[in-house]
């Protein structure tokens, strides 16, 4: 990824994404917590208590969340280096901002991704300026941040990123929003192809060719990839790979890390 500011970087926030969002008991979270309220794992010193075993006492969602660097942001910068634990109006404006921010921030992300495209270039002008205009809003003041409408801002860059995708592919299947959820797609052919916002939540997809693929949105969580190629594949989170199954011989996209939670040989 060209720009390392977008990676979150927890030793600089304030554990924001362990207090501001509401977790719900399910195969992601093993408690109910609502908004605002710290999470029982949470210290004093803004670690996780049991954050080298989030897996195994049932918080996978916690490994796969990724804030885009919007944790330091709302921290260092937003909130000049000052918690929430000491002041309760702080807090509520710091957990009013935080997903505004993360929201904001995962559009510089794709942005970023785009503009990486050499095939991309004939909107590369309308991307970078697309790009500065959310830079700029991520600086505002917690007073003007609170007045963003995230889902506007995404209207607006989600055309430029679809032109950008279109560039850069060839002519794939268009499975945009497709409910593959479970489904057995086992060496299945997506080359090219848009799974922009596709559910493939569980879905088989060992050895399936996704070179080129547009995942933009694409719920991964516990897709098997075993063996696949993701080679190429456009849009392609860090976090989507933490939440799928894949194997040593999964091929991952440029700048892509293998999960440590993936097994180290092919069954």
């Amino acid at each position: 990824m060209a720009d390392p500011d977008l990676r979150a970087d927890c030793s600089r926030c304030f554990a924001l994404c362990c207090v501001a969002p509401a977790f719900a008991a399910s195969s992601d979270f093993a408690i109910d917590k609502p908004a605002g309220k710290p999470c029982l794992n949470l210290l004093p010193d803004h670690r996780c208590g049991i954050h080298s075993e989030l897996r195994q006492r049932g918080f996978p969602g916690c490994t796969v969340f990724d804030c885009f660097g919007a944790g330091q942001q709302v921290s260092q910068v937003t909130f000049g280096g000052q918690g929430w634990r000491d002041d309760p109006a702080r807090a509520r404006s710091m957990f009013t901002v935080f997903p505004i921010v993360r929201g904001l921030r995962e559009l510089l992300w794709y942005l970023t991704e785009a503009l990486e495209l050499p095939a991309a270039r004939p909107v590369h002008r309308e991307l970078a300026r697309a790009r500065d205009e959310l830079r700029r809003l991520t600086e505002g003041s917690p007073e003007k941040l609170a007045t963003v409408d995230v889902m506007e801002q995404r209207a607006t860059v989600n055309p430029l990123l679809q032109r950008a995708s279109e560039l850069s592919r060839g002519k794939g299947r268009d499975c945009r929003g497709a409910d593959l959820a479970g489904a057995s797609l086992r060496k299945a052919r997506f080359r090219d192809a848009s799974l922009r916002g596709a559910l493939l939540i569980g879905a088989d997809l060992r050895g399936a060719d996704l070179r080129g693929a547009d995942l933009t949105g694409a719920d991964l969580r516990g897709a098997e990839l075993a063996g696949a190629d993701l080679s190429g594949a456009l849009f392609c989170t860090q976090a989507q790979l933490d939440a799928a199954r894949g194997d040593r011989a999964t091929r991952l996209p440029k700048g892509r890390e293998r999960p440590a939670h993936w097994p180290s040989h092919t069954p």
